[in-house]
């Protein structure tokens, strides 16, 4: 997802200024915003040539000739979702807007037919005894059991190579030869691997003490036990443009009370709710940390990521959520490796 900043006008502007946007920004189209940076609609070279055939001026306003119902996607969108809107209306480009309808980048889409490698690492916790699984788990860890045919660790791995993230490290424990001897250097896969063996239990940021090098760049964290089609770029980009320390992936979950809720006041009886639905974010265990973060991980020893990202808010850092509305599913119990089996085909195929 490519930057708007260069690209944006108002409508207050004229078609001059606009062609100017749209020659200099090399995406042969511009994007109007409002004062509070929503989204009012798109302007191409063409919207301004049929403008002008109908007499308008370089030094007229832009307000009549704005195309405002572009297509648009959104974070939530996935690669397959983003071509298919792009296809259907023979797009080059479609702005991405969040749930507030901000422009926050382009996607071209010639990018999604050849993705370009991206050099942030992957890390995967796939080190877990999987015993709630058990007596599947006997024998194989519980990233490699077998959904749609394949383990779900693969399906992780070329989820993210879809996206161009191909430097994997996986953070092994449990029967590790098994997910080693599978995967290997990760070249069958068009993937690099890299394998971190924790002697003891680290937790799922503990592990990163243990990173042969400090990246550079952003990292995704991820349990190895999950299937989601979430747009891992969208992730990326969305932690970059909030200048965010650290990002957790987040998930609502909501459950019913089965019973009539009375609420009282001393012995008074306020109200009552019959069954009411609560609602709550929950981590998803998908994480994006940049590189400073990792010198707050203590070394050696059990530190799991909800204790950082205590630690970090305590510090004053800024960490955000990424709301996660596409296909989720944490693979902890065996009604929940079933469900997994029955949708699979669905989502994937």
């Amino acid at each position: 997802m490519k930057s708007v900043d260069n690209i944006k006008i108002t409508s207050l502007s004229t078609i001059r200024e606009a062609l100017k946007i749209i020659d200099t920004g090399a995406m042969q189209i511009a994007i109007v915003v409002d004062e509070n940076d929503r989204l009012v609609g798109t302007l191409t070279d063409g919207d301004i040539r049929r403008g002008l055939l109908n007499n308008l001026t370089l030094d007229d306003c832009i307000e009549s000739i704005i195309f405002k119902t572009p297509t648009i996607a959104t974070l939530s969108d996935t690669k397959e979702d983003i071509f298919k809107k792009a296809l259907g209306k023979k797009l080059h480009q479609i702005p991405i807007v969040d749930d507030e309808y901000r422009v926050i980048g382009i996607k071209e889409i010639e990018e999604l037919i050849r993705p370009r490698v991206k050099s942030n690492k992957v890390v995967l916790m796939v080190g877990g005894l999987g015993t709630r699984l058990y007596p599947l788990t006997e024998n194989t860890p519980k990233p490699m059991l077998k959904v749609g045919n394949k383990p779900i660790l693969q399906t992780i791995v070329e989820k993210f190579a879809e996206y161009g993230f191909v430097n994997i490290v996986m953070c092994v424990n449990y029967k590790s030869h098994i997910i080693q001897d599978y995967f290997g250097d990760g070249s069958a896969f068009g993937i690099n691997i890299e394998y971190i063996l924790e002697e003891q239990r680290m937790g799922t940021a503990g592990a990163l003490s243990l990173l042969r090098s400090v990246p550079s760049e952003p990292i995704f964290v991820m349990n190895g036990d999950l299937l989601t089609n979430v747009n891992f770029e969208h992730l990326l980009d969305y932690h970059i443009s909030q200048n965010s320390m650290a990002t957790m992936g987040v998930r609502e979950y909501d459950f019913q009370v089965p019973y009539g809720v009375v609420n009282i006041e001393g012995s008074r009886i306020l109200s009552i709710q019959e069954k009411p639905i609560h609602k709550f974010f929950v981590s998803a265990g998908i994480y994006m940390l940049s590189p400073e973060t990792l010198s707050m991980i203590p070394q050696n020893e059990f530190y799991d990521m909800p204790t950082l990202f205590e630690v970090l808010i305590k510090n004053d850092k800024r960490t955000i959520s990424f709301p996660i509305r596409e296909y989720w599913l944490d693979i902890g119990r065996m009604e929940e490796y079933e469900r997994a089996n029955s949708e699979y085909s669905g989502v994937f195929s």
